[in-house]
């Protein structure tokens, strides 16, 4: 990957969280495209122009809690990365993500400045 820009997917349903977090990666130079919600990032995905290389996904949202949606990202965009954030910081949650193609876990909150780091890693 190493210093070309992402395409980022952030979803999350805290607007304060999607708006940090977008914020904090454009500023490094990525694309950030946000979703409040399941079905909003599941939209975002299939019409989606041009490929989403990373996904930043919120594993507890209001219209998906699980895997499911991790399941669907994986089917609608096989080549996009998945990296789960969760406040539950739960090792089984962790290997469950990690068995469902998640590329990585991270648990909330998380400093910004590693972040792109992260993205970059699971992009590779």
């Amino acid at each position: 990957m190493g210093d070309r820009s992402l395409r980022v997917l952030v979803v999350d349903d805290e607007g304060l969280i999607r708006w940090a977090v977008g914020e904090a990666l454009a500023m490094g130079g990525h694309t950030v495209v946000q979703a409040g919600n399941a079905a909003a990032a599941r939209h975002l995905v299939r019409e989606s122009a041009e490929p989403i290389d990373v996904v930043l996904l919120d594993y507890c949202l209001p219209d998906s809690k699980g895997f499911q949606l991790l399941d669907d990202l994986h089917q609608l965009s096989p080549d996009s990365a998945v990296v789960m954030m969760t406040a539950h910081c739960d090792p089984a949650l962790t290997a469950e993500a990690l068995d469902h193609g998640a590329q990585r876990v991270i648990d909330k909150p998380f400093d910004l400045r590693e972040l792109d780091a992260v993205l970059r890693e699971a992009a590779a």
